[in-house]
């Protein structure tokens, strides 16, 4: 355990206003150390993430070739076998016809993401009204799909915003019930 000491004779201590003063002082230098060391992260981080683009554009074209060149071996393989060119060509045509149509269908479903939608609702000052019971048992039924589609914080805010509308709902018709 440290024993602390008392200050040395003839020394004093500034009044609080002083420290505080001092402190009042201090604090655009500590705040701009922050935000330049923030603005330093951010720039490294654009630079990590162009290079990550880039480098994940070449990955894309080099697997787009060997998708090619496996689809190829399938026809050659399949049309040796006997199989006529129509019915090889259509079973290429559906099988990446239908994993396009998969990466579109989750593309529109991840695009709302990207305005933040929890956080603006978070941060906007109009709070939407409080939804009726059977809604707001509803929005939490849904809440476990939000998580598994959205992401950890969209569930969370899910179910967060769903059991506060219960709950105000709930207090409402016990009010006047």
């Amino acid at each position: 355990m440290a024993v602390v000491q008392p200050p040395a004779s003839g020394t004093t201590t500034a009044p609080p206003w002083q420290v505080l003063g001092d402190l009042l002082h201090e604090l655009p230098g500590l705040v701009s150390d922050r935000v330049h060391l923030l603005s330093l992260e951010i720039k490294r981080a654009g630079i990590a993430t162009a290079h990550i683009v880039a480098l994940t554009l070449g990955a894309a074209i080099l697997l787009a070739t060997a998708w090619l060149a496996l689809w190829a071996g399938v026809i050659v393989g399949l049309m040796q076998n006997g199989v006529h060119w129509a019915w090889v060509f259509g079973g290429v045509l559906l099988v990446n016809g239908g994993a396009a149509a998969w990466t579109l269908l989750r593309v529109k479903q991840l695009a709302p993401l990207l305005g933040l939608p929890a956080t603006l609702r978070h941060l906007t000052l109009a709070r939407e009204p409080a939804p009726s019971s059977s809604a707001g048992a509803a929005s939490l039924a849904a809440a476990p799909a939000s998580v598994g589609q959205n992401g950890a914080f969209a569930g969370v805010s899910a179910t967060a915003t769903a059991r506060s509308s219960e709950a105000s709902a709930t207090s409402v018709t016990a009010a006047h019930g």
